[in-house]
């Protein structure tokens, strides 16, 4: 770990965060291959998906909204209320969710995330080390860690969930013609 710290000071705060420097490796080395396999089969998924395509990325954007926050636990929960309760698209919710919130994304947000918190509620930085990124053991770590990282999460994801339903209509709306011509 002290070779990438050198190579990468700024990201210092994720190296703390990591909780061992054989994952950090194991994400360095792999990641090309996991995220292409990740991404195939995403785009396998979505072009499968029945319905209208900004309902789809409404779907879409509500789960990469969910995705982004620090809630890990309860993804799936919040993406089946918020989808009933505004009628979008659930399975579409659940991709964008698993999609965004993945082994090699989520030490990242929520170090940006804990960061944001941190500088716009105006509190020291105190240290940490994250053994697991579920809300229960994050809980654990006290409020002075809590309150930044959701407060972060929550201004961060519309940042991701806007972006990704635009992106989201228009790529469904361009797969749909092709294949109809």
């Amino acid at each position: 770990a002290s070779l990438l710290r050198v190579r990468a000071p700024c990201l210092r705060p994720f190296y703390e965060a990591v909780p061992d420097a054989r994952l950090l490796r194991f994400l360095t080395r792999s990641s090309p291959m996991i995220l292409k396999k990740r991404f195939r089969t995403f785009y396998e998924r979505f072009i499968s998906l029945k319905g209208e395509p900004a309902q789809i990325a409404a779907g879409l954007a509500i789960g990469v909204f969910v995705g982004v926050t620090p809630t890990i636990p309860f993804h799936t929960a919040i993406i089946v209320l918020i989808g009933l309760l505004f009628r979008q698209n659930i399975t579409a919710a659940y991709l964008g969710a698993w999609i965004i919130s993945n082994p090699l994304t989520v030490p990242l947000l929520y170090v940006a995330q804990y960061e944001l918190g941190r500088f716009l509620l105006g509190m020291e930085r105190s240290r940490f080390a994250i053994t697991d990124y579920t809300l229960g053991s994050i809980a654990a770590l006290g409020w002075e860690i809590l309150l930044p990282l959701l407060t972060g999460g929550i201004l961060m994801a519309p940042f991701f969930a806007v972006p990704s339903y635009f992106v989201a209509r228009r790529l469904i709306t361009a797969i749909r013609t092709r294949r109809s011509s």
